[in-house]
């Protein structure tokens, strides 16, 4: 998966998270950022990348919005690994 295809996928990811009002409140509480940030961020690569890390929390999450795409489910752990950080090893 190349850069574009990934923040394609995030987006796709953000506009999900924000299509439910509980999970966005849950999203806005977790990361402490306004809708006026979110707004304001939403094409910045690491923040990209910050939607998938949240998206990826829970296995309920993952497939919910991976079957509104139809991605695969490991479709959002692929777009993390090509944005920011996402090349980092995992030491747990």
């Amino acid at each position: 998966m190349g850069s574009e295809a990934a923040e394609t996928l995030a987006v796709q990811a953000l506009a999900w998270i924000a299509g439910s009002d509980d999970l966005m409140g849950v999203f806005m509480s977790s990361t402490g950022l306004s809708v006026a940030d979110v707004q304001t961020r939403a094409a910045d690569p690491e923040f990209l990348a910050s939607v998938l890390d949240f998206l990826m929390m829970d296995d309920a999450w993952v497939t919910g919005f991976c079957d509104a795409h139809n991605h695969p489910y490991e479709a959002p752990m692929r777009a993390r690994a090509v944005l920011p950080g996402g090349d980092l090893p995992n030491w747990t």
